[in-house]
């Protein structure tokens, strides 16, 4: 969805343009952790739960490959659907503020003049300045500064199913392969221990495609798949049957 008003306006320099901000990664990025971490999480909870019921190892091959599947599958539809919502009621309020601004200019101008004001501006001040924003690109203005919109944050739905897609298949991989080349005595360990080195590389990826430290986000997502993995094990083992 494009948020931009004024097509014949020219780009505002950059500072840095060969190192842009890390915010213009938040659609994609979000949706690609998503997705990775519950394909390792999801898939290897279910082979290590599948292994904990003692089944055959055709059983655990079969459950860990169907869980792939039907993971992305998933993904891609529950990002596109809820982000397609978050486009829609953007849109909803784009409408609405438009409206506004063709029914009731000079209160939205007032309405802008106080949110300048409401950060530090003087009255007189922060009344130019929106009266110039205004005549510059007055929905513009509104959405940036009263919504919150931006080009840089605004929903992409294809996007977000895409990137968790094609994440999830790629991360749910890796312990299905664990799985598939240990030996069957040894599924449960070889495919913990893959879930672990796998949740600790996505936790640094992630950290350092956003420009955080990592040392928060892999402890965050190597704890958050130990204890479903400890809770999925202990459902097979207690039940005996294929979760």
């Amino acid at each position: 969805m494009s948020l931009t008003t004024s097509p014949t306006a020219p780009a505002p320099a950059s500072a840095h343009p060969d190192d842009p901000h890390y915010v213009t990664r938040m659609g994609w990025l979000r949706a690609a952790i998503l997705g990775a971490n519950d394909g390792i999480i999801s898939v290897g909870a279910l082979i290590v739960g599948v292994a904990a019921a003692n089944p055959g190892r055709e059983a655990i091959l079969i459950a860990g490959s169907a869980g792939l599947v039907a993971g992305a599958l998933s993904m891609a539809l529950g990002e596109y659907v809820s982000v397609s919502s978050q486009s829609d009621t953007e849109r909803a309020d784009i409408a609405r503020e438009g409206a506004a601004l063709r029914d009731m200019p000079e209160q939205e101008l007032h309405e802008l003049a106080a949110i300048y004001e409401s950060r530090g501006m003087a009255p007189g001040t922060a009344l130019q300045a929106a009266r110039e924003v205004t005549e510059h690109d007055a929905l513009g203005a509104h959405l940036r500064d009263e919504l919150g919109l931006s080009e840089a944050t605004a929903p992409n739905p294809l996007q977000a199913a895409v990137a968790s897609a094609a994440t999830f298949s790629i991360a749910a991989a890796l312990p299905l392969l664990a799985a598939v080349l240990s030996p069957a005595s040894a599924v449960i360990p070889t495919v913990l221990v893959a879930v672990l080195l796998a949740l600790a590389l996505l936790g640094a990826l992630g950290a350092w495609a956003g420009g955080a430290r990592p040392g928060r986000a892999v402890l965050r997502v190597v704890a958050g798949g130990i204890l479903a993995m400890t809770i999925t094990a202990g459902v097979g083992w207690l039940s005996g049957v294929a979760v």
